[in-house]
């Protein structure tokens, strides 16, 4: 007991012979520390543009729960991505090889409404058969730590192909998973309301065909789209889709249950009875959208072969270029005035540098 009483006395008295000019010096530095690092906090929350990840390979979906984000990569990895920019690859545990083929791979990837208590999730990826066939499926995955495995198929042999896989997953505000598909390189196939090649499909979150889907026993819910990566609602639930044209011409749709959008009839201007044309189309000009987003009466398109975010004003009619300083954009994640997005430079059809690709923050507001 003694002996830790003089420890403790000496070092009370070591701690006197620092001269108040040394404590003040040191507090000075501390609190220069720490203003250091309100003023970048404070910077970095209100930065137009923000970096935060870097060198991912082929990212195509983005998904964030509180300050975590989850981003596929096309490759095969699932990542999670913390608020200190620290990318960590999750395991993932699928019945099926994921298939990195042209266009395919691990494509759409969503979080469900409870995933705070079920850690659970969707999931959309391109594989083989064991005839070599190539499918795109739908899994529910759950997460255990840092892996994720798959607990459930929802819906396999989505046709697929080197080119046209579709794969974006979103919910509605109607609590359904929605899933858009490509033709897979068949064109016709967007015309067959029996085949998931070319559409947008709706089912239940457990994965059953929902009693009010429009054609029966089945989960079309739209048809006639070839390519089609971009799912997002207005506040007041309307839905809009983005679908990449043949040549220039790409879209602009505003989708309804059971409706024809075309594909392959009709395209940008052309009209034929029972067939929707889009509310907008880029004529001449390619984007290749992908990913998008609803804001304040905007959508916001992730453009790949324009290498740029566009902004269209639905009640304009009008679209505008909103940002393009980083090449090729694939996916919108938009929250609280803030846009998400990511590029996809390293795909073999962009100039990646040796930052590519990124996770970036955008300030809408």
């Amino acid at each position: 007991m003694y002996k830790y009483l003089i420890i403790l006395s000496s070092i009370v008295i070591l701690s006197g012979c620092f001269s108040s000019d040394d404590q003040s010096l040191d507090s000075d530095e501390n609190a220069e520390a720490v203003n250091s690092l309100d003023e970048k906090q404070a910077i970095e929350e209100t930065a137009d543009e923000l970096v935060l990840a870097e060198q991912l390979a082929i990212p195509w979906a983005i998904d964030k729960y509180d300050d975590t984000f989850y981003v596929t990569e096309r490759g095969g990895r699932l990542l999670e991505i913390d608020s200190n920019g620290d990318v960590n690859e999750q395991e993932l545990s699928l019945n099926e090889e994921v298939l990195h083929y042209g266009e395919g791979g691990l494509l759409g990837f969503i979080l469900t409404p409870d995933y705070e208590e079920s850690g659970e999730a969707y999931l959309y990826h391109t594989y083989q058969d064991d005839n070599n066939n190539v499918f795109n499926r739908v899994v529910l995955v759950q997460q255990e730590g840092e892996q994720w495995e798959e607990t459930e198929a929802l819906l396999e042999y989505i046709p697929g192909a080197q080119f046209h896989n579709g794969g974006r997953l979103a919910i509605g505000p109607d609590q359904k998973l929605y899933i858009t598909t490509g033709d897979a390189v068949v064109r016709n196939s967007a015309q067959d309301v029996t085949s998931l090649a070319g559409k947008i499909l709706r089912m239940n979150l457990d994965g059953t065909i929902p009693s009010d889907n429009p054609f029966d026993d089945s989960y079309v819910y739209s048809y006639g789209h070839r390519n089609p990566q971009g799912l997002a609602w207005s506040e007041e639930g309307t839905m809009y889709s983005t679908e990449h044209g043949e040549s220039a011409h790409d879209e602009i749709n505003l989708i309804e249950p059971g409706q024809n959008y075309g594909w392959p009839v009709i395209e940008g201007d052309a009209d034929q009875d029972d067939m929707v044309p889009p509310i907008y189309h880029t004529g001449d000009t390619t984007w290749a959208p992908s990913g998008i987003g609803y804001y304040d009466g905007k959508l916001y398109i992730a453009g790949l072969r324009g290498s740029q975010i566009i902004a269209y004003d639905i009640e304009a009619n009008k679209a505008e270029t909103f940002y393009e300083d980083q090449g090729r954009m694939r996916d919108i994640y938009i929250e609280d005035g803030f846009l998400y997005t990511i590029t996809s430079n390293r795909d073999g059809r962009g100039d990646p540098d040796e930052q590519d690709d990124v996770l970036l923050r955008l300030k809408l507001d």
